[in-house]
């Protein structure tokens, strides 16, 4: 049996949003799981998420960075207390920054893996550090500042 990806965890509170929402039927719909201590997310991109012919746009890129680092930050809290991901109340964390360094154009036609990791754990902020790679090449590096929020 497949693990559940964490976006299939959460309540249905932000299951809309464009990058990571399940139930989006426009978005983009990622998923990442938890590999040892770093979180994965792998997304095939289509020929219309370019910038220029066979090359992603940085927007999206950045986009599944910052749901990705999310969603890793939210279920790295849930760890922290000792929580199930999904359980009530909800633990949830909207963007505080968002830092992303294209280190060359994005190829459209291979998966896409982002790879986060947690960088920095406190009270209220977490900083969760990504790279995207492309069949074990980096073409992006990025990191979000995750601020936990009260619903």
């Amino acid at each position: 049996m497949e693990e559940e990806a964490l976006q299939d965890k959460w309540p249905d509170l932000g299951t809309y949003c464009w990058g990571c929402g399940r139930n989006n039927d426009q978005g983009l719909k990622i998923k990442s799981y938890w590999e040892g201590d770093e979180c994965v997310c792998t997304w095939k991109p289509k020929r219309y998420h370019c910038a220029y012919p066979g090359r992603g746009c940085g927007g999206i890129i950045a986009t599944i960075l910052d749901c990705h680092c999310l969603n890793t930050a939210a279920s790295a809290a849930h760890k922290a207390e000792g929580r199930e991901v999904g359980t009530e109340p909800p633990i949830v964390y909207a963007t505080g920054s968002l830092f992303v360094k294209f280190l060359k154009p994005t190829p459209l036609n291979k998966p896409w893996v982002f790879r986060a990791r947690v960088k920095e754990m406190l009270e209220r902020k977490i900083t969760v550090s990504c790279s995207l790679f492309v069949k074990e090449k980096e073409f992006v590096t990025g990191e979000i500042v995750a601020i936990r929020i009260k619903l």
